[in-house]
């Protein structure tokens, strides 16, 4: 039987050593080309909704080429200026500009479509509404129909920021069963899965302005 020496022990664990640091190496390379093989992803449809009546992405492209300033007075419809308006940015409970940025007929929205009753339309947050019109676009432009969908590993990701809507409800008696679902952030990504009967996860993200 071979003994081993003091000496002998040294280049043992030194080569076992060196054999690990070889092993790691080689499965850090098979992890990178691992993530590297990994799916790219592909954008396949889209929709949008921008001021000046960009409805669609050829139109918010041709807003784009065209240097087109999207910025407006205060539409009439959306609340009485006056009533707001004060040149002293100092001054309480006023705004001090007249100008942003609209989108057009934002409260027109096809309930029935998506088989919503109209007392739930009219106390859904118009961001609910403008998400199911723009996912229901960007499908119709990626060529895909609702039953090719249906019951799929399909994930929906929503950013959302804010419920403005829900200030013009200021009186407890102009809340019903439909407030809540059609106001909080946390349902918009799920609404969406539910009326598209999506089965991967369904997420809500608020980040700020990046919503």
């Amino acid at each position: 039987m071979k003994e081993y020496s003091k000496k002998d022990n040294r280049e043992l664990i030194k080569n076992a050593l060196l054999e690990l640091e070889k092993m790691r190496s080689r499965v850090k390379v098979l992890e990178k080309r691992e993530r590297d093989r990994m799916d790219p992803i592909a954008i396949i449809g889209m929709g949008c909704r921008f001021p000046h009546g960009a409805d669609n992405p050829q139109a918010f492209w041709s807003l784009l080429q065209n240097g087109i300033d999207a910025v407006t007075e205060v539409p009439s419809n959306r609340w009485s200026l006056d009533e707001y308006y004060d040149m002293d940015m100092d001054a309480k409970g006023k705004i001090y500009s007249r100008y942003g940025c609209f989108l057009d007929q934002v409260d027109n929205f096809d309930a029935d479509f998506f088989g919503i009753s109209a007392r739930e339309a009219a106390l859904m947050d118009p961001q609910q509404r403008l998400l199911l019109e723009v996912a229901w676009e960007a499908m119709e432009a990626a060529g895909l129909t609702g039953p090719q969908l249906s019951g799929s590993r399909t994930g929906v990701f929503v950013g959302v920021m804010n419920q403005d809507y829900l200030w013009l409800f200021p009186e407890f008696a102009d809340f019903d069963i439909h407030t809540a679902t059609g106001n909080s952030a946390s349902v918009i990504a799920g609404r969406l899965a539910y009326i598209l009967d999506l089965h991967g996860p369904a997420l809500a993200v608020d980040t700020a302005c990046s919503s």
